[in-house]
């Protein structure tokens, strides 16, 4: 009897010194980060049989009521096509962007944005923070491309691919502005 006692008491002390109780060992919360402001996304180019042929990653910065381009977004100044990481195009399949055949893999998208017209760029160096990084020694293509006026006000920054008979174009618009960079299928 004195054993069990003893052992009681000792499972008593050692309860009360060192608790198992799920308020007192809570763990501190892990800590995420807030939506970002230019959030993240993503747009799919998919062919008949529904294989993706064309991804665009990039961020959306808002308008904001603020003056985008011109202002915000420079005129005549390589630009990112979005916000933080610059805007990277994978292509999955060879395809022809300016009488150019661009190999499936990954480029980086920059535009330099003009008032009447765009450049578009890709690019072969890949994993860069905004246009810092950028140098025209690794340009794979340009193409120019018209600025045609949006039917609405474009408040996030947004791209789409509209497939067309012989490849798609890539949309991309803000503001009130948009361009259409036509990528075409290679013949085989």
């Amino acid at each position: 009897m004195k054993k069990i006692f003893l052992f009681a008491l000792i499972a008593i002390f050692t309860l009360q010194s060192n608790p198992i109780n799920a308020q007192e060992t809570s763990r501190k919360a892990p800590e995420f980060a807030k939506i970002d402001a230019s959030p993240l996304d993503l747009v799919l180019y998919k062919n008949q049989d529904e294989a993706v042929v064309a991804r665009v990653i990039y961020s959306r910065p808002m308008k904001r009521d603020r003056e985008i381009f011109g202002k915000l977004v420079p005129y005549n100044e390589v630009w990112r096509t979005g916000a933080n990481e610059a805007t990277e195009l994978t292509l999955y399949q060879d395809m022809k962007v300016a009488d150019v055949v661009v190999e499936a893999g990954t480029y980086t998208l920059y535009t330099i944005p003009g008032e009447k017209e765009w450049t578009v760029i890709l690019n072969n160096r890949i994993n860069t923070w905004g246009a810092y990084e950028y140098s025209d020694i690794e340009d794979k293509v340009r193409i120019k491309v018209p600025v045609r006026d949006s039917p609405t006000t474009i408040e996030s920054l947004s791209m789409a691919f509209a497939p067309q008979a012989d490849g798609t174009d890539l949309l991309i618009g803000w503001d009130n502005k948009y361009v259409e960079v036509p990528f075409k299928a290679v013949s085989k």
